[in-house]
This record gives structure tokens, sequence and C-alpha cells, in this order.
């Protein structure tokens, strides 16, 4: 994704941001867990996002399953939001859900760890994605990240909004950072005290993506649905 945004499509995308926001923080249900049929092309993301779309079919991202607790020390679970690979592909800098996925996954592997995916449905909010997943890791310790790419480290039975790391600027997030974050998750599994990963604060960043940020968090939460609960997710990268 380019850095400069063609000022009419700035334009179009904060009057939606500015149509939905009345809906932002209401999540929507399915008929027997399922999305809605109406379906987005890529050319839609641009248009107007008042209904949630069918999960795209990958051949590397795989349900198996509802979601089960672990019980092994040597996992740590990443938590992905509603849109996450599916509906959405990239974070808000055009990085591909995949290679960030390969990232974290890589830099658990580093330390001796294993990764598990899942899928969560419940909320869009990265915090409650942590608090959700971390449920589910052996070793109590998970990664959540939404789909534009905001990124946290969280551990079990600490408050949704008590993170051990949070990542809040994606746009200066690279596959390097991911795969630190990955790496510094494994270490905190082991009970060790990594040095946090070091991020860019870039203010400017703030203003440049800010709507972009807006819609995808608003096409994140109308896959939201409440009470469904976290998926298994094989992930194969060959």
């Amino acid at each position: 994704m380019s850095n400069s945004i063609d000022e009419d499509l700035l334009r179009r995308i904060i009057k939606e941001v500015i149509s939905e926001s009345s809906n932002v923080d209401k999540p929507i249900s399915f008929g027997e867990g399922q999305a809605s049929t109406s379906v987005a092309t890529a050319d839609d993301d641009r248009s107007t996002l008042s209904h949630a779309v069918s999960e795209e079919k990958l051949d590397w991202f795989k349900h198996v399953g509802v979601a089960k607790p672990g019980f092994s020390q040597d996992e740590v679970v990443i938590g992905v939001a509603p849109a996450f690979a599916e509906v959405l592909t990239s974070n808000m800098r055009g990085i591909p859900h995949k290679d960030i996925l390969r990232q974290l996954i890589a830099g658990i592997e580093e330390e001796g760890l294993k990764a598990r995916v899942v899928k969560i449905y419940r909320t869009s909010d990265v915090s409650f994605c942590g608090a959700e997943a971390d449920k589910l890791s052996g070793s109590g310790i998970a990664i959540a990240i939404q789909s534009k790419g905001t990124t946290i480290i969280h551990q079990k039975d600490q408050e949704p909004l008590s993170n051990l790391e949070l990542f809040p600027q994606a746009p200066v997030l690279t596959l390097d950072t991911y795969r630190a974050i990955g790496k510094n998750a494994a270490e905190y599994a082991k009970n060790m005290s990594p040095t946090p990963v070091p991020t860019v604060n870039d203010q400017m960043a703030r203003v440049a993506y800010q709507a972009i940020s807006a819609l995808m968090h608003i096409k994140e939460t109308k896959q939201v649905v409440q009470g469904k609960p976290a998926e298994e997710i094989e992930v194969n990268f060959d």
C-alpha cells in the first residue's frame, strides 16, 4: 500500500466512517453461526461496508473445529481477529496476513516452542481477543492480532487491558517486528523476562492511516458473532 492516499478516496473513506460510526460497536449475529451470504470483492473494500461478508476458503488457513484449551506448557496461542485472512488479507500497510503469521510462528519456534492459531469471533478488540486466546494457551501466553495489524502479547489471568507488550501503531510494524513479537511471547512462556520489542513511534503514521484504520476496524467488527467460540486454525505455508 502506498503511503500517499488519493484525495478523492480519502474523502469517501471518511464519509463511510462517519456514516458507519453509529454502528461500529454493534456486533452482528448469523443464523446457525454462519456469515451473511453477501459477498464483497476487492473493489468493494472502498465501498459501503453495511454487511458482513462470507469468509473466503483458503488452502493455507483451514478451520479444523472449535478451539479447546491446551495443556502443553510449550505452546503459545496466536489469536487472530474475525476478519483476519479470510475477509481482509493484509494489514493497513499491505503486508499479507500469511506473511505476518509466518513470522510470528517463526519467532515462537526459534525459542523451541510450538505455535497454535485460533480465530476469535466474539470480539474485534485486540485486548479482548488476547484475553480469550490466552485461556486456550497451555502456557497461558497468547499473541492477539487485528486484521489491520495492531498486536499484543497477553498473559492468562491478567485484565484484558493489562498487556505484557502492546504494539498499537500497525503502520510502523515490519515483518522483523512480528518475528520479534513471536520470539518474546515464547520467552514469556518460558518464564523469562525479555527486553520489550523496540518499535518506532511515528505520530505522522497515525494521521496518515487514521481513516484506513477506522474503515478496517468497521469491516472487522461486522464479522463479530456473539457467543461463537474460537475456532482452531491449521496453517500450511508450503
